[in-house]
């Protein structure tokens, strides 16, 4: 069996690398972005800003996949998460009559509900990571496997005193955005040390740049990855918005969600987002369960990521252990919702079969 396997951003990257290595698929001849000389740094752009920019770049990523898509001729193309690309590759692929699986549904719960019938008019499988996904979809298109993230953390919440895990984005943008703020409101603490947990080798080498110039007084260490291990050694942390905030949520650490985008796609998205009152997934995923009162994770977007409102919700969780349990028990009940039975990955690659049948 052929089949070409997309992603386009670290997370996704990891998912596909966990595939490649199942059983199920060990026999199969596997094709990604990286065979065709694309790499994940290169892919992994967010923000209208930085899309034009490289809009030439995109567009000769779109041209080559479709060549490589139109004269490999795989059995199945599957494509993980990055929806702008990876769905415009599997309509294409779709047009040829070769089979489509898309894992981690796109957000049409949150906003674009009318890309639904698009959705379902070029897809074969949809693998799904929450629970209340399946149902949006016709049925017999889309399938809850379970969420990856949910074994990686079978470890306990282990804090380390004073410990603040600081995740800033793995993106050069959201570093750049984020980490100057959150060097300021960490300034503010006292008696605390600091890891941060660089995505890749760029994310690494931009956080160095950024504390250069924005040296700090206390103890902090930037480590190569790690951020599952240091989240479950945390005594409480600061996350940008995205999937680390999910893995902050499985190990149970008391967490603030920040994030700022540039002006103009704020007020898009203020306007696009309808679905959820949230932007956390742990929160959402609170939301959709039928959560009332409190959210578990406090959200600090745009003009109100402030490195005060940060340091007031650091501190108060640092200096009052009935404050973190608290958090740590609806961190809880949240996520006990994504349990399910039997591997995700294996999941993924049963229905990739199926589908290249």
């Amino acid at each position: 069996m052929k089949i070409l396997l997309l992603a386009g951003e670290e997370s996704g990257v990891l998912y596909a690398d966990r595939l490649r290595r199942t059983p199920e698929l060990a026999s199969a001849e596997i094709r990604g972005y990286g065979d065709y000389g694309f790499a994940t740094a290169d892919l992994a752009v967010f923000g209208i800003t930085a899309v034009l920019k490289r809009i030439f770049f995109f567009l000769r990523v779109k041209r080559v996949m479709s060549q490589a898509i139109r004269e490999w001729r795989p059995d199945v193309v599957c494509t993980i998460d990055y929806p702008g690309m990876n769905l415009k590759l599997a309509a294409y692929a779709h047009t040829l009559g070769i089979r489509t699986i898309h894992v981690v549904c796109p957000q049409v719960w949150a906003w674009k509900a009318g890309r639904i019938p698009k959705i379902e008019a070029i897809l074969d499988r949809l693998c799904c990571f929450f629970p209340f996904e399946p149902a949006l979809f016709r049925p017999g298109l889309a399938d809850w496997v379970g969420h990856p993230l949910v074994a990686e953390f079978a470890g306990k919440h282990a804090p380390e005193p004073r410990l603040v895990a600081a995740l800033p984005g793995s993106r050069l943008g959201e570093i750049r955005r984020h980490l100057p703020i959150l060097l300021e409101s960490l300034s503010q603490l006292r008696d605390v040390y600091v890891e941060i947990p660089a995505a890749n080798g760029r994310a690494e080498a931009e956080i160095k740049s950024i504390l250069a110039q924005h040296p700090v007084q206390f103890p902090l260490r930037v480590t190569s990855g790690g951020a599952e291990a240091l989240l479950l050694r945390a005594e409480v942390a600061v996350v940008a918005s995205g999937t680390a905030t999910l893995q902050a949520a499985l190990a149970r650490c008391p967490t603030v969600l920040v994030y700022r985008v540039e002006p103009i796609l704020a007020w898009f998205l203020r306007r696009a987002i309808t679905g959820v009152r949230h932007v956390g997934l742990a929160n959402i995923i609170w939301e959709k369960a039928g959560g009332t009162g409190v959210a578990p994770m406090p959200e600090l977007l745009q003009e109100n990521f402030t490195a005060a409102a940060v340091t007031d919700y650091l501190a108060k969780w640092l200096d009052d252990p009935a404050a973190r349990e608290e958090i740590r028990s609806r961190l809880s009940k949240a996520v006990r919702l994504l349990e399910k039975e039997g591997d995700p990955i294996r999941n993924i690659a049963c229905d990739i079969l199926e589908e290249g049948k």
